[in-house]
């Protein structure tokens, strides 16, 4: 969503890169096209005056006229301040003193209220708790119906004793629902409740009965990112109207551009608590203002990666696979195919890359990564017997080509595989000895430190050749002597990848 504007700040910052020190026009030239790059982000007129008024102001102090590196400061200024109309810290869920906790979620209808509230619930179960879905969006066709599919995805519980369709009281069902959960000892009650295509006072008055009913602990309004400056206005209605506590942002995966998220909290001044960022159950988080502002100034959000990561990864797996390292076992095609399935629980390969600093530059890349290798990937290697994954070596023709059969692949496919593992692991085991490249005890390794002694040449004591005393034959010795010289390596040079390591790197 913000690829638009973290592209126009990136290529800002870069022309104060060789700047020694920054002059007034400099700031003023920085601040007009940074406050350009969030107007066609769709940012809040009031927003961007305060936000540029206040990166000119500190722009101008003594903080960036006294830095060493001016660009890195106005860089630092501008996340401090990103931060800021994002909300500053992270605002976590109010639980109850005493269960159940009951949150009520609201928002215009096409919101992805009923999406959300069983993301949500798979969220908090996951976090350990047992959350109750409550259908009281009882008006829009089939509303009741997804909630429960939603439920089923998410293996929760949902209450529903009303049909919908326009039949049922939303306000009986929300206040009865508490007695279920205390009944049944859910301690999170979520209570989907009716949109409208438009604000009006019929939607507003129903919210406020709902919530005299239930009296909740949280109220959060669902605003689809991909309305723009509607969004805002929408918040600033349900405001005035019912009042809320919290923002969840739903559609931050689309092509829209991001203005409400940096709009909203400062017109509103109700933080962002969650963002959902896509279609699976899984793509919903914690909205953190910090590492927001770090993604869209293409500074990456390895936080975020980490926690990602450390669900993903099983702990007996990460200290089984460190013992075989420690012990110098071979690292074989059943641990590799272990280590991606744990990959792909992370999610989606491409927005794992861009949670790595720098990666904004590889965006064309990042969109073309065909995320179904992996799959190809895994298939080539469970159609493999065990003792085949243990040892590629014994795969001959006819086992490979039962391989791609049963992968539905090319055998090249399966050979490249193969060639690719092989290298891999020759890498591995180099970096191990101390016999990888730049590393100590590179001794044997062709044109390296400590390599094969070169033979002597025959002829004269000392290994040197005899100069000729025919003058046209002495001038040619002498070329081919200077063309050797030219040939051989530079002791000083760097130090070249051979090509399979320039295949694993990328090609670097």
């Amino acid at each position: 969503m913000f690829a638009s504007l973290s592209d126009r700040l990136t290529e800002t910052f870069k022309n104060l890169r060789s700047k020694g020190r920054l002059s007034e026009e400099d700031i003023d030239v920085t601040v007009r096209e940074i406050r350009i790059a969030l107007l066609d982000a769709d940012v809040s007129l009031p927003v961007v005056r305060a936000f540029c008024k206040r990166i000119k102001e500190r722009a101008m102090a003594a903080e960036v006229s006294q830095a060493l590196n001016p660009a890195q400061q106005v860089v630092k200024i501008v996340n401090e301040e990103l931060v800021a109309i994002l909300g500053g810290e992270t605002r976590r869920l109010r639980f109850a003193k005493t269960p159940p906790t009951v949150i009520v979620l609201a928002g215009l209808q096409g919101a992805g209220k009923t999406t959300l509230a069983g993301k949500l619930a798979a969220y908090l179960k996951e976090d350990g708790h047992q959350p109750l879905l409550v259908a009281a969006d009882l008006q829009r066709p089939n509303a009741v119906d997804q909630l429960k599919v939603m439920g089923e995805r998410a293996a929760v519980p949902v209450f529903a004793p009303e049909p919908g369709n326009g039949i049922g009281d939303p306000v009986s069902v929300a206040r009865r629902s508490i007695d279920e959960a205390k009944v049944k000892l859910y301690d999170i009650v979520i209570v989907d409740t009716a949109g409208r295509l438009a604000i009006d006072e019929d939607l507003m008055e129903q919210l406020r009965q709902v919530k005299a009913a239930v009296e909740p602990d949280e109220t959060l309004l669902v605003v689809d990112a991909m309305i723009g400056q509607d969004a805002v206005n929408t918040a600033a209605n349900f405001e005035r109207g019912v009042g809320f506590d919290g923002v969840v942002l739903t559609k931050l995966d689309g092509d829209a551009r991001g203005g409400a998220a940096l709009s909203i909290v400062g017109v509103t001044g109700k933080p962002i608590m969650f963002a959902s960022t896509g279609e699976s159950l899984k793509d919903f988080e914690t909205f953190h203002p910090d590492r927001m502002a770090s993604r869209i100034l293409d500074m990456g959000d390895v936080l975020s990666l980490i926690e990602q990561a450390e669900k993903a990864f099983d702990e007996e797996q990460t200290a089984r696979m460190a013992g075989k390292v420690e012990r110098g076992e071979s690292f074989t095609l059943e641990d590799f195919l272990e280590q991606m399935q744990a990959v792909k629980k992370m999610g989606s390969l491409g927005k794992l890359l861009t949670m790595l600093p720098g990666m904004g530059e590889l965006k064309d890349q990042l969109n073309n990564l065909d995320e179904r290798e992996m799959d190809r990937v895994a298939a080539i290697i469970q159609s493999m017997t065990p003792a085949e994954r243990e040892d590629p070596k014994i795969l001959n023709g006819s086992r490979r080509s039962r391989i791609a059969k049963g992968a539905g692949v090319e055998v090249s496919n399966v050979n490249q595989l193969i060639e690719r593992f092989g290298e891999a692991q020759k890498m591995m085991k180099q970096m191990r000895e101390g016999k990888g490249p730049g590393l100590p005890g590179m001794a044997g390794m062709p044109g390296m430190m400590g390599g094969p002694k070169k033979a002597k040449v025959k002829g004269r004591k000392g290994g040197k050749k005899r100069r000729s005393g025919n003058p046209a034959k002495r001038a040619k010795q002498e070329a081919e002597a200077a063309a050797r010289k030219a040939a051989a390596p530079d002791p000083g040079a760097p130090l070249e990848l051979p090509d399979q390591f320039k295949d694993l790197l990328g090609g670097k």
